[in-house]
């Protein structure tokens, strides 16, 4: 993992974010190894399998990656390994977060972390979640893209050049902001491509079509988020236990009345993740954990903020190592503490 001289250091001299990643990390076997070597992981499969009702675990660990890849089980298989993960790191080490944020579906791990949401109403509203997204769209009707090597501005512009070229009602925007110059892109499938062509024209790098089962992030969701709103209403919410630097401010909340609301408009609001990188790095955040699956927002962070380190915490290697690390550099305890849906 190499951590730097320093990286790891006790009495609050740095501040870490812990950071959770989205849909697009699931990968069968997810967790496995985590719950295998430790209690606390299963607690956390368990509780997520009794909330769901069904085999969620299964899912995770065996398969099949079609399964697994449905918005409505990819979504809670993401959060429970992340939280599995978090639970272990917590028990494993004596790092704690000052911050936390995560990418679209992560801003649930999140809120899971800082204690604003119980793990078990997690799970079953991301789930509702992922079913509703899917549902919100019929399938090829909408399509996502990432743009590279372009300004947010220019992104911005080919979007409206798209829809000024095609009829009215077509829908075609900034989806996630994903910073290093990457801006995915999403809304009806016409109007994506005209958004690529203008994104290319205008002096993008590439523009790729994402694999993805609907358009995220654009006014399309908004049935989703309709519905999404009625399942917040019924989960109880307490104050985040530190700031969440959250998708559509990108800015902290720790007002347990404005969580649901903010969670319903990131449905069809763009992840503005560059800017919460930067605004944990104003926080005076200068290392950071990603908890959960993959590396992705490590590569991100690397390119809107390097001097924040990301390590990963996903398996028993890396949470060893993590503790490994701590322990040597801390001679009093404590630390103060592409993506797409």
């Amino acid at each position: 993992m190499g951590f730097g001289s320093g990286a790891l250091v006790s009495g609050g001299a740095r501040r870490l974010a812990f950071l959770f990643p989205g849909q697009g990390s699931q990968q069968v076997g997810m967790g496995k190894a985590l719950h295998d070597a430790f209690p606390a992981a299963r607690a956390v499969f368990e509780e997520a399998d009794a909330a769901l009702g069904y085999g969620l675990s299964r899912l995770c660990f065996e398969g099949p990656e079609d399964e697994l890849t449905l918005t409505a089980n990819a979504q809670p298989a993401i959060l429970t390994t992340s939280i599995a993960a978090l639970r272990v790191l917590e028990r494993e080490t004596d790092l704690r977060a000052a911050a936390v944020a995560g990418h679209s579906l992560g801003e649930y791990s999140a809120l899971v972390a800082a204690g604003a949401l119980r793990l078990a109403d997690a799970v079953r509203v991301v789930h509702l979640r992922g079913q509703f997204m899917q549902e919100a769209v019929a399938p090829g009707v909408g399509a996502m893209a990432a743009i590279l090597g372009l300004s947010a501005v220019d992104v911005e512009a080919a979007c409206a050049d798209a829809l000024a070229a095609g009829p009215a009602g077509e829908v075609v925007s900034a989806a996630n902001y994903n910073g290093g110059g990457q801006v995915v892109i999403a809304g009806h499938r016409a109007a994506v491509e005209r958004a690529c062509a203008a994104a290319k024209a205008r002096g993008a790098k590439r523009a790729l079509p994402l694999s993805v089962s609907a358009p995220f992030h654009c006014a399309l969701m908004a049935p989703a988020g309709e519905r999404l709103a009625e399942a917040l209403a019924q989960v109880p919410v307490a104050a985040p236990s530190v700031p969440v630097v959250t998708n559509v401010e990108a800015a902290p909340n720790q007002d347990a009345a404005r969580v649901c609301e903010l969670l319903v408009r990131q449905v069809t609001a763009p992840v503005r993740w560059e800017e919460s990188i930067q605004r944990l790095g104003a926080m005076g955040v200068s290392g950071a954990v990603e908890v959960g699956v993959g590396r992705v927002l490590a590569g991100l962070v690397k390119r809107i903020a390097p001097a924040i380190v990301v390590h990963g915490a996903s398996d028993p290697e890396s949470i060893g190592e993590l503790a490994r690390a701590a322990a040597a550099s801390a001679p009093s305890a404590g630390v103060e503490g592409v993506s797409h849906g």
